[in-house]
């Protein structure tokens, strides 16, 4: 009470700032989003006739959710990923880059207000989105572990965590999502419910409702509203609270810390303990009852057929792959990276083999991005943009072609020595900005080394190729 009133406050003036909406805003909402989920599958057309498709995205999307959250749970925050894309391939195809975050406890809106989750999360991922805008396009899972005084390179680490953005695949989505027919056939039967209740609403009691409500009714009604009624009963437009704020000024000037053995403190923690633990209680059995009462309508088989869902055994969930035309700009694409593997300069081959030793690692760390962005800013170097653009070029000729891809970086060097030995210090010393170099990342950042010194005899890596057919969408 003494200390955390303003944080409340804060609290209450977000928790009830209501914004108002029509009923046509209100109906779209619940039919496009809620309901229907059109947005996960890219069925949303606007009035002008533009698809919103969340894959035409080319920013970074970085999206939160935690084990704790009943409301929107890891299956539900991550389930568009899997709707959308039908390969890893897919993802990094369409030039995107999508990372996620799955908290352990923290419930729905501590992930927004939590002043624990705002010093470690929020904090670690506003200070590293830099790194993240850089990431070469794909899927990442961001894990943040935390700093020792035996982690290697401190003047590398913001904050007290390390936060890493590891290579995950569609495999790993689906193991926290796990699609299931059933459930996508129930669903499908709320959506076929739904929109047959509202043509019945809009036919025979849309009329009455309108006819029977004006302008006033309606703002009072707004004014009676539960959730807008206390904050105006409780405000200083009330002329009884006037009173309450001046004894509220005599508390403050006269409040005196209890003691330790007050029988009161004791008798207030039990009595929070027990509304914690009732609520609890009452969440668990009321989410309980309402999963029995929705599998017990929406799992009927004759209320399915109803809706018309027996009549067909295909998929009732749209899963969008990719549409032809992508297809064919997509190996267009491929076709023109292809034909300019070998160009490029110093700075392309440099960065064609960052990439190469560091896809070796178990991801993205941030001391690994601030040496490169202090070596960076030492050289004068690219904008973070045409850094981006050229890291994302480099990667796909890796991803195209690894063995023609490698083979070119000694012809894009010079034959200067100290040019030369610029590129491998500089690769060196981001390879061990997060420690020792080992495992593949050591035989990577080796092979590098006999390229650059003109030695090849090491084997050719396997070819890799980067596919966009409709099969793999």
């Amino acid at each position: 009470m003494d200390t955390e009133a303003p944080r409340f406050i804060e609290f209450e003036k977000w928790w009830g700032g209501h914004v108002a909406l029509n009923g046509e805003e209100i109906q779209w909402i619940v039919d496009q989003l809620f309901v229907g989920n059109k947005l996960a599958t890219g069925e949303i057309v606007t009035r002008d006739g533009a698809r919103i498709d969340l894959r035409h995205i080319r920013s970074p999307i970085v999206c939160f959710c935690s084990e704790g959250d009943n409301i929107t749970p890891p299956q539900q925050a991550l389930g568009w990923i899997v709707d959308l894309y039908g390969s890893d391939n897919d993802i990094k195809a369409c030039g995107q880059t999508i990372v996620y975050n799955v908290h352990a406890t923290v419930g729905h809106l501590g992930i927004f207000v939590s002043g624990g989750i705002a010093r470690k999360e929020h904090q670690e991922f506003a200070s590293n989105i830099d790194l993240i805008d850089v990431l070469p396009p794909g899927l990442y899972e961001a894990t943040l572990t935390p700093k020792t005084a035996d982690s290697a390179n401190q003047e590398g680490i913001v904050g007290d965590w390390i936060v890493r953005f590891e290579p995950r695949t569609l495999d790993d989505v689906r193991a926290i999502v796990q699609p299931d027919d059933e459930n996508e056939r129930r669903f499908a039967a709320v959506r076929r419910g739904s929109e047959i209740n509202l043509g019945l609403y809009r036919t025979l009691f849309q009329p009455l409702v309108r006819a029977s409500v004006n302008e006033q009714t309606a703002e009072w009604m707004k004014k009676l509203n539960f959730a807008e009624l206390p904050l105006e009963i409780f405000s200083e437009r009330n002329p009884l609270m006037r009173h309450v704020a001046q004894l509220a000024e005599q508390v403050r000037q006269h409040r005196q810390p209890a003691a330790p053995d007050n029988p009161f403190l004791e008798w207030q923690a039990k009595v929070s303990d027990g509304i914690i633990a009732a609520l609890d209680g009452y969440r668990d059995q009321r989410d309980s009852q309402l999963e029995k009462a929705f599998l017990a309508v929406y799992d009927s088989p004759v209320l399915q057929a109803m809706v018309g869902l027996a009549a067909s055994q295909e998929s009732v969930r749209r899963k969008p792959g990719l549409d032809p035309e992508r297809v064919t700009l997509i190996q267009e694409r491929i076709a023109e990276l292809r034909a300019h593997i070998a160009e490029g300069g110093p700075r392309e081959a440099a960065i064609r083999a960052l990439i190469y030793v560091g896809m070796a690692g178990p991801g993205a760390d941030e001391r690994t991005f601030n040496a490169l962005r202090q070596i960076r800013a030492e050289n004068e170097g690219l904008t973070l943009q045409a850094f981006k653009q050229t890291l994302r070029e480099q990667y796909f000729y890796l991803q195209l072609d690894r063995e023609k891809a490698l083979a070119a970086i000694p012809k894009m060097l010079s034959a200067n020595d100290a040019e030369r030995t610029h590129v491998l210090e500089a690769l060196h010393e981001t390879a061990e900005a997060t420690g020792e170099v080992t495992g593949e990342r050591k035989s990577r950042l080796a092979q590098v080394e006999q390229l650059l010194s003109g030695d090849q005899s090491t084997a050719s890596p396997r070819k890799t190729g980067l596919k966009a057919t409709p099969k793999a969408a």
